[in-house]
């Protein structure tokens, strides 16, 4: 990997009204006029995205919305992108131009602070009108959330700006281990890494490849074999026993009978689904299984666009899987990417991809969304175990059962 993957970037959303100078904001935060900028309103119209490398703290990825106070039929959809933007934001920054702030700064207030997210005010064109300091210190008590005044067209207070966002607010998001806190130095850990249709040529797929660079960061040694030389390295290979099995969950079974059970085991997509989401309240979803009905459906959601193969696991696998195990004849929805219904009352079950290549907060937000309309949520590699009888071996590295 050449860069950071936008996954495990801090995703810094800006928003504000139209013509605010969000996109300028951020052109000058970058240094460079990426962002379209223009005195028409409604110029930036879906979020844009652009990685950046905000020093000291890091990988981070800009997000530049469309105007809160949108207008037209039209307008209200790019309203909606920005409100879906706050799904996959991590922290904030609420623009306002000048000295304005009413009921659409209000109204995008309400909704971070829902939300539940870190954020800031930024008093953008100081160059135009000196800030308000007695609102700037009224908001800033109010909301408890710091306030910053800066010119982007004159590039004042941007790097006060920069430095404080590193230095203090990133600090403030944790980012969980893959497995750093379940392995020592010294102690070698095995990888099942089925090389299927998917992978590409020449290339492990990510979650292999940040679990291996986890591994070294710990000073232990990762040893990558196949499913079915895993017995080979057992009995050839290795002289002392493993500290710990991570498999790909669709050689779920193989691995678990080829791993002598004092050997912990689990899979790739668990280690993910406690590091970008929650293990249990995807065990607490798990119990929807046993009361599916014919009929039921079901919502299987990757966060990744991918070409579906014939075997595919989310289409193919785990329906068949499913349909099998409960004996029903169950419905089937599948999304993919950001594509995801508001509405989730129709669906008796959903399941959500280990999240590899999208940031924690994404995940995290459908699980909320998930709870909040009482709708059960799981993740591919706990289903995967508990269809296959092996889930409580699976859970047991984390104090799960």
């Amino acid at each position: 990997m050449n860069e950071t993957p936008k996954g495990n970037r801090l995703h810094i959303g800006v928003y504000g009204r139209r013509n605010a100078g969000k996109s300028s904001l951020i052109n000058a935060m970058l240094g460079q006029d990426l962002a379209i900028v223009s005195d028409v309103p409604g110029t930036t119209t879906d979020p844009v995205e652009k990685a950046y490398e905000l020093q000291p703290f890091g990988p981070v990825l800009f997000i530049d919305t469309a105007g809160i106070d949108d207008t037209g039929e039209l307008g209200q959809k790019r309203i909606l992108k920005t409100k879906e933007a706050l799904k996959r934001t991590d922290l904030a920054l609420l623009v306002i131009s000048g000295n304005k702030f009413g009921e659409f700064e209000e109204g995008l207030a309400e909704s971070i602070m829902k939300s539940g997210i870190k954020w800031a005010l930024i008093f953008n064109k100081a160059d135009e009108a000196e800030a308000d300091v007695q609102l700037s210190g009224n908001l800033t008590r109010k909301y408890s959330v710091p306030a910053y005044s800066v010119s982007a067209l004159k590039k004042t207070g941007i790097e006060n700006l920069k430095n404080s966002l590193a230095e203090n607010l990133g600090k403030e998001i944790p980012d969980p281990p893959i497995l750093a806190d379940l392995i020592s130095s010294g102690q070698t850990i095995v990888l099942v890494v089925p090389i299927d249709k998917e992978a590409p040529k020449g290339r492990l797929i990510l979650p292999q490849v940040q679990t291996i660079r986890e591994i070294l960061d710990c000073d232990a040694n990762a040893v990558v074999v196949k499913e079915r030389e895993l017995s080979h390295v057992y009995s050839n290979v290795l002289r002392d026993r493993p500290a710990l099995v991570v498999t790909d969950s669709q050689a779920f079974l193989k691995v678990d009978a080829d791993t002598p059970a004092d050997i912990p085991m689990t899979s790739f997509s668990i280690l993910f689904a406690r590091q970008k989401g929650d293990l249990a309240a995807y065990a607490e979803g798990l119990k929807a299984i046993d009361r599916l009905k014919d009929n039921d459906r079901v919502l299987i959601s990757e966060q990744c666009s991918h070409h579906a193969i014939a075997d595919d696991i989310g289409r193919v696998k785990i329906p068949r899987w499913l349909t099998n195990y409960t004996g029903r004849n169950l419905i089937f929805d599948s999304v993919s990417g950001r594509d995801y219904p508001q509405d989730l009352s129709p669906y008796s079950l959903a399941i959500q991809c280990g999240g590899c290549m999208v940031n924690r907060r994404s995940i995290l937000s459908r699980i909320a969304d998930a709870q909040g309309q009482n709708v059960p949520i799981t993740n591919y590699g706990m289903i995967i175990a508990h269809m296959h009888g092996i889930l409580e071996r699976a859970l047991k590295p984390f104090g799960l059962s």
